[in-house]
């Protein structure tokens, strides 16, 4: 965390980002000191005082009012995510010196049936931080099949989705538009980063990035969220070849415990045959049945 904290970072970058033509402020050809908006403009644009905003910037005051923070996100020009995760920052309670380790995470009985009942569809579970901890027989072969599928049932040898998406050969191959699966996965920890921003694992999750990954750190300090609960991706599968999936993250009601990811493609589309292929290449195979009258006789 920089020394203003999470809320002023955020509104720093996000204000750096924003030109005053963006919003229709003339500049009469001037040559502007700081990159993107200056204090005083944002401040105008979100109907609060120039040092009230200066202070938030600053990360001297912390007591921001759902309106206030509103307003910010209008001049911000922020989506509907954004505009949560700026709430969440304004909120984010302080560091609690007595905080024990986060408990480990782990896959309930009900979702390992759940993964048995849906056999037929890749699908994997993540946790908070994006750690695998289970997958079915296809979701394992259509994301990882290059890794051990009982990887997920050991905590160290658990593969963590950000870090195969950055620094794995083979899931960088996978994706097509691997920029846009980057993206999405550096905003989904954004967020994540947001609810949790004293997780001992999550800082060293996104120091480890940071430091083996030039591209992912550009884009953490992009600051920029997003919420890919529903996302299309082309993928390059080295078994059976091109295909266009969606990938859907399903979440609990209360949004803090683990989530499943399945992959699926358009009914009666190339993509829908060349999964199918997926699934039936993954299949257990039956051990052949005696036909009937060769069963060997006793002597």
């Amino acid at each position: 965390m920089d020394k203003h904290g999470r809320l002023a970072d955020f509104l720093q970058v996000r204000r750096g980002q924003l030109r005053p033509e963006d919003i229709g402020l003339p500049t009469y050809g001037e040559r502007r000191r700081v990159p993107g908006l200056r204090r005083e403009e944002l401040a105008m644009l979100a109907g609060i005082s120039a040092p009230y905003y200066t202070r938030l910037e600053q990360g001297q005051s912390r007591n921001a009012s759902p309106e206030v923070l509103d307003a910010l996100a209008g001049a911000l020009r922020l989506d509907e995510a954004e505009r949560v995760h700026l709430h969440a920052l304004a909120r984010a309670p302080r560091r609690d010196r007595g905080a024990s380790r986060p408990r480990a995470e782990h896959v309930t009985p009900a979702t390992r049936a759940l993964l048995a009942a849906i056999g037929g569809t890749p699908a994997v579970v993540l946790g908070r931080r994006g750690d695998v901890l289970a997958w079915n027989r296809q979701g394992h072969a259509l994301f990882a099949g290059h890794l051990a599928q009982d990887a997920p049932d050991d905590p160290g040898r658990r593969p963590n989705m950000a870090g195969l998406v950055f620094l794995d050969a083979h899931t960088r191959d996978l994706y097509a538009d691997w920029p846009a699966k980057a993206r999405a996965v550096v905003g989904n920890l954004r967020l994540t980063a947001g609810r949790h921003p004293y997780d001992p694992l999550l800082a060293a999750l996104i120091g480890e990035l940071t430091m083996q990954s030039h591209e992912f750190a550009t884009m953490w300090a992009d600051h920029r969220i997003e919420a890919c609960d529903v996302a299309d991706y082309e993928m390059r599968h080295p078994l059976i070849g091109t295909l266009t999936v969606t990938q859907q993250t399903l979440r609990s009601p209360q949004g803090d415990g683990p989530a499943l990811v399945v992959a699926t493609a358009t009914p009666g589309s190339p993509s829908a045959t060349t999964l199918s292929l997926l699934v039936r290449a993954t299949a257990p195979r039956e051990a052949p049945r005696p036909h009937h009258g060769t069963e060997p006789r006793t002597p």
